[in-house]
């Protein structure tokens, strides 16, 4: 017991001097980013253009996402056991399986899956991120979809059918009009993981924000000021999509509370 006020007083005194390090002028390097400078003008400028790239992968995946995850979504809705067992085996599956394992076998293992059936076609960066995001993500779609269409009151599904409606009519001009307005907040933020996730296409060679910051952190040793102008991007983007979505609420009129 003796030992543990000098044992704190050890980790309090390398803590200090750590922080003291920190402190030091010679330790940061901001300059690698600063657009007063020629070199970091063109480092940021670096940086940025990699913005596009992710915002284009994580659009098309969340497309890709949504439409799959209500074709998904369906068969859980069925009163029938073995049409609801396809939503669970594929929503259970797909869940249970990392993100970045799933990249490594969609890039490195449908080609390979594709020239034994005597077709070449090749996967690169940019299409292996979009399947392995939209795949990933579309099973916890499926699961929001099924949520927000369940409930909806069942009168409404009756009395679509009392004026003719079939079942896919109901669904389409009744029961998601409303689903959505419902579950449009969940929808955004899984817009958001996707934006954030697609950040493991870098380990496949995609030139997004991730590769390029790491580009960068190689070639000029700095990797606290790279670091944190890519955790700024990434902010930005995240606040412009809440922004977007909390307006979008707005116009559909989400908030059932008025």
């Amino acid at each position: 017991m003796s030992m543990l006020p000098s044992s704190r007083n050890l980790v309090l005194m390398v803590a200090v001097l750590g922080l003291a390090g920190c402190a030091s002028s010679s330790t940061w390097g901001w300059y690698v980013i600063n657009p007063a400078t020629d070199t970091g003008w063109t480092n940021i400028r670096f940086l940025i253009n990699g913005m596009g790239a992710t915002i284009l992968i994580s659009v098309i995946a969340a497309l890709m996402s949504m439409s799959f995850g209500l074709i998904v979504a369906l068969p859980g809705l069925s009163s029938r056991w073995y049409i609801r067992a396809i939503n669970r085996v594929y929503v259970e599956f797909i869940r249970a399986i990392p993100l970045l394992p799933m990249l490594f076998w969609v890039f490195y293992g449908l080609p390979i899956i594709f020239k034994s059936m005597g077709l070449d076609i090749p996967i690169d960066p940019f299409w292996g991120a979009i399947i392995t995001l939209a795949v990933s993500d579309s099973a916890f779609t499926a699961e929001i979809y099924r949520a927000g269409i369940q409930s909806i009151a069942r009168g409404q599904t009756e009395a679509a059918q009392t004026v003719g409606l079939n079942y896919l009519q109901t669904m389409r001009y009744v029961i998601l009009p409303q689903a959505i307005r419902r579950i449009l907040p969940p929808l955004a933020n899984q817009f958001i993981y996707i934006v954030k996730m697609s950040a493991f296409a870098s380990v496949i060679g995609m030139q997004e924000l991730t590769r390029r910051a790491n580009e960068l952190v190689v070639t000029e040793y700095r990797p606290l000021e790279i670091y944190s102008l890519l955790i700024l991007e990434y902010l930005v983007l995240v606040l412009v999509i809440s922004a977007a979505v909390r307006w979008l609420e707005r116009r559909m009129g989400s908030d059932e509370r008025n």
